[in-house]
């Protein structure tokens, strides 16, 4: 199907929190809960571990992110988050 673009959707949990993500090819933008990674989270240590993933399989600026979290504190948050991001690019590379 061209023209389509392809989502993929998993979810991370971590202590208190759940997080829900949708990701596709993009040019690396990362949404949560509506709001960008740095408003929502404020700490850039809590940004590396979201980011470690892409990072670690070469996708940063690659892949557009959107994401809802819920529950626990902000770092709970990022764990689940990350979780949820790994989950989801296992998914793209068992379709290619």
């Amino acid at each position: 199907m061209e023209g389509t673009i392809e989502k993929f959707y998993a979810t991370g949990k971590r202590k208190e929190s759940i997080a829900k993500v949708w990701i596709q090819k993009g040019n690396g933008k990362i949404s949560v809960n509506n709001k960008s990674i740095k408003e929502y989270f404020c700490r850039e240590s809590l940004e590396c571990i979201i980011k470690r993933p892409l990072i670690t399989t070469d996708r940063l600026g690659s892949i557009d992110i959107q994401a809802t979290v819920q529950g626990g504190g902000l770092s709970g948050q990022s764990g689940a988050l990350r979780l949820g991001i790994s989950r989801a690019l296992i998914l793209t590379d068992s379709r290619n």
